[in-house]
């Protein structure tokens, strides 16, 4: 092993196993397939699986292609178990909850208000909501 592959191989190694009651555990960088799996107690080959299904989950692939996964790696993947066996979403269905939960994050959701035949004070009712809607999101930005 040569380059920075090898030298982050190595640094790796030196690293000590993580303890979730560690104070450093929040405090690396970088985790294992390994120690994700222990950690957020999916196996190996589902993280694998969900790679391929979730593009938000990006592991740093070193020199020797093993897979780093980021803090927020593991929070997402967090996020997918969740959905998946606590919430009974399915992968498509986790998959839009994540992209929503994105757009929320990153402030792209826009408001959508479905009417069936409003009346005169519906629509301006829901007018005034939107107006006062832009105001707030001007002093946002």
């Amino acid at each position: 092993m040569t380059g920075q592959g090898g030298k982050l191989a190595k640094l790796l190694k030196k690293q000590k196993e993580p303890e979730e009651n560690d104070p450093a555990f929040s405090e690396r960088l970088y985790y294992r397939i390994g120690e994700v799996s222990r950690i957020t107690g999916v196996k190996p080959h589902v993280l694998r699986y969900w790679e391929s299904e979730f593009k938000a989950i990006k592991p740093y692939k070193a020199g020797s292609l093993q897979r780093l996964y980021r803090k927020q790696d593991l929070d997402l993947i967090l996020k997918i178990k969740k959905l998946l066996y606590e919430d009974g979403f399915t992968i498509s269905g986790a998959k839009r909850k994540i992209r929503d939960m994105e757009k929320v994050r990153k402030g792209q959701l826009k408001l959508r208000l479905v009417e069936k035949k409003p009346e005169a004070r519906d629509r301006d009712w829901v007018a005034a909501i939107y107006e006062e809607l832009k105001g707030i999101r001007k002093l946002l930005e």
